[in-house]
């Protein structure tokens, strides 16, 4: 199975389960599993940049890839991001012969200059080898590396592997139209658009073009539920939904490891996950930020019963 431009829907990112020692979880990475492919979502992104990749030692990252892709049936995606094309060939060609459907490659900070950024993406392409599909991670927020649509087309027509753009940029809205107005004119072939920034925008990002989200959320099963309710045409049911979430998926939303404490803490609460604790380095939680969050959950809750929890 591979990765190709005509995949639609919810493709959450997968953090990755840590013992509180350390230790891969894989017990609770199994579960994580099983109950996205539950959620109905289209596939799985594991080791992406909340997956905390870079604390992996590669014989722990090939271990996960294995682990997940012998799991489930869904397409998944491995986030192969490195300092070098060394070592992002080696994890990509082991991803793909344990059974992913492709790979995320997002850009270093070093890149500053259009020709710059297009160049990466030729040499990379070329490093992975032409046959492994990738998506495209344009996430200026956190990369400093701001991707114009023109930029984003001279990528996508030198290289055919490219097939799918992770659209992170914020603000971002007149980006998706005017890709989709590439599109359109036929100065760009199609690639699927999925949206990240934990959901933040996806109301609207859908209906701009997006095919669907590419992202971590505590709550999977809400992002299936409105990319579907906005593609079948349910404006007013897909927002509602949303804004029942959106004051938790802001405060989920903080950026760098306090997001993913917050996340790691909800799915813990969730039964999914069995510890919430990040490798180091690291943070966590305090008491005054949990009760924040159980209060958020509580807020959810009064519409969308998945987020009635066991108290605490």
């Amino acid at each position: 199975m591979s990765l190709t431009a005509a995949i639609k829907g919810v493709i959450p990112i997968s953090p990755t389960p840590f013992h509180a020692d350390g230790r891969v979880d894989e017990a609770s990475m199994d579960r994580l599993t099983d109950y996205f492919t539950g959620c109905g979502v289209d596939g799985i992104t594991i080791l992406g940049q909340l997956g905390e990749a870079p604390k992996l030692e590669f014989a722990e990252a090939r271990a996960i890839v294995a682990r997940v892709c012998k799991r489930t049936t869904v397409p998944i995606v491995v986030g192969v991001s490195a300092p070098g094309f060394a070592g992002m060939r080696a994890l990509a060609r082991e991803a793909m012969e344990c059974g992913a459907a492709g790979v995320m490659i997002g850009p270093p900070n070093t890149l500053r200059t259009d020709d710059q950024i297009v160049g990466y993406y030729r040499q990379a392409a070329e490093a992975i080898g032409a046959d492994v599909p990738f998506v495209l991670q344009d996430y200026p927020l956190t990369f400093s590396v701001v991707m114009t649509p023109n930029v984003i087309k001279r990528i996508v027509t030198e290289n055919a592997s490219c097939v799918v753009l992770k659209h992170e940029d914020w603000p971002g809205l007149d980006k998706i139209t005017t890709l989709r107005g590439f599109e359109a004119d036929g100065s760009m072939r199609h690639i699927a658009i999925l949206v990240g920034n934990g959901g933040l925008f996806l109301d609207f990002e859908m209906e701009r073009g997006a095919d669907g989200a590419n992202t971590g959320y505590a709550f999977p099963e809400m992002l299936v539920d409105v990319v579907k309710l906005s593609a079948a045409g349910h404006r007013d049911a897909a927002h509602d939904l949303f804004d029942a979430h959106l004051p938790y998926l802001r405060y989920e939303q903080q950026q760098g490891s306090l997001g993913l404490a917050v996340r790691k803490y909800v799915y813990m609460r969730r039964g999914l996950i069995s510890c919430d604790a990040q490798r180091k380095p690291s943070v966590a939680l305090n008491a005054h930020a949990k009760q924040e969050v159980e209060y958020l959950l509580a807020r959810i809750a009064r519409t969308d019963k998945r987020a009635v929890l066991k108290a605490v």
